[in-house]
């Protein structure tokens, strides 16, 4: 497929506008194509703890959650290539591979004799987040420019997680009526069949937007001899030199380590009090749905007030709601603790990678948010394993509890370390 031609501004560095408005067909159809990788992912939220409890019988957390272990490694380190493959070689080349990778997924989990192939299927499944998400994350960065962009991420992150939703609450159902396979697996089918489709058919390249934003930003800081910041120097700024992004980086981290017990705690605990498969899909539904529809205005926020006071309160929020979990023990208690934290995340989510876009210029933004993405996805496998540990030694409510502290910690960072980065509230 040969690019579109990109929007055309009279003044525009090669003819090229940005703007969410002056590219909306293609934004639009990243969001679609965004929705349909969270519904990958929302396939396994309420399924594939319960297979390992009911069909492997796994005994311990620790061995229950390898697939998450084993889903945050393989996606953050994808993230990273991500990101420096859209710099070499476009972005959409690493969307397409990204969904040959969720072809086998959910075939693996529907035929899976021993829990090592639902450990590969989340390999690859981390493989296939971890390319197409970063992409479209990256192409909508690419299309809006500086003015929308926490939006536009808001935008983005509400089709991805609003599609975990409403997937997860959909195989809860199926799940509660035709059991735990094959059938909740074949919406999977359907997700990775329609994502390769669009991707190759419809999906354009859109690194010749960042190229035009480039030109109208002064040259990158700290150049090397080449003239452009090297990827090891990209890194080292993201992760610890630069206040801001080092501290997003961690609150990522923690956001996703929460994530992760959210996604292999929460729905043990539940089964563990007594609830049936349909309610434990309807409270794995609540969190990414609030999560997902909240990305929209939070997004929109941001772009109003500033990134930094959004992100300590959506992180000491989640923290608080998590506990909450901690201490429930009915149907109701723990639905409003689910959207409590929905409601955290979605202030933090969009607003962490709408600061990674301000602050890293555009001849590097992509490999910073591959970077920022490795991180971030990293704390998938780190909660999961801190989360199984600690259940197996001290019991599920105690892992609860240790998650809610180092939540609310990491609002306390961003709050003494990051500074503003979103051009109108620090000049306000």
């Amino acid at each position: 497929m040969t690019s579109a031609t990109p929007a055309l501004a009279p003044n525009g560095p090669g003819g090229i506008r940005l703007g969410l408005r002056a590219n909306l067909p293609a934004f639009a159809l990243l969001v679609v194509v965004n929705a349909l990788v969270g519904g990958m992912l929302g396939q396994e939220r309420t399924v594939v703890p319960l297979l390992a409890d009911k069909v492997f019988h796994l005994s311990a957390y620790t061995a229950a959650l390898t697939y998450i272990v084993a889903f945050g490694a393989t996606k953050a380190i994808a993230n990273f290539f991500a990101g420096t493959l859209s710099d070499r070689f476009g972005r959409k080349p690493v969307l397409v591979a990204g969904w040959l990778f969720a072809l086998p997924v959910p075939l693996l989990l529907i035929w899976a004799p021993s829990w090592g192939w639902v450990v590969l299927a989340n390999v690859l499944l981390g493989i296939n987040q971890g390319s197409t998400w970063s992409t479209t994350v990256i192409m909508k960065i690419d299309l809006v420019g500086p003015a929308r962009r926490g939006l536009a991420m808001g935008l983005n992150e509400a089709a991805g997680y609003g599609a975990v939703a409403v997937t997860a609450m959909a195989t809860g159902a199926i799940a509660a009526h035709w059991g735990l396979r094959p059938q909740p697996f074949l919406l999977g089918i359907a997700y990775a069949a329609l994502g390769l489709g669009l991707s190759v058919l419809a999906v354009h390249e859109t690194r010749e937007h960042a190229r035009a934003e480039a030109a109208l930003h002064p040259a990158p800081a700290e150049p090397d001899h080449h003239g452009e910041l090297t990827t090891g120097r990209i890194v080292r700024t993201t992760s610890a030199g630069d206040r801001a992004l080092s501290a997003a980086s961690w609150a990522g981290m923690v956001n996703n380590l929460n994530d992760a017990l959210a996604w292999g705690i929460f729905p043990l605990l539940y089964a563990a009090h007594g609830l049936g498969i349909g309610r434990i899909g309807l409270l794995a539904a609540l969190y990414p749905a609030v999560w997902g529809a909240g990305q929209i205005l939070t997004g929109w926020w941001s772009d109003r007030v500033g990134r930094k006071h959004l992100i300590t309160a959506g992180m000491l929020l989640q923290g608080a709601a998590i506990g909450l979990v901690a201490l429930g023990t009915t149907f109701p208690v723990w639905a409003v603790a689910q959207l409590l934290i929905g409601a955290g995340t979605a202030m933090v989510y969009p607003t962490l990678l709408a600061v990674v876009g301000d602050v890293a210029h555009p001849a590097w933004r992509a490999r910073a948010v591959g970077v920022y993405r490795l991180w971030r996805d990293g704390g998938f496998a780190v909660g999961a394993l801190l989360a199984g540990v600690l259940a197996d030694a001290f019991g599920l409510t105690t892992a609860i509890w240790a998650v809610a502290a180092l939540t609310a910690a990491a609002g306390i960072l961003v709050a003494v370390r990051m500074y503003e980065t979103h051009p109108r509230a620090t000049a306000s």
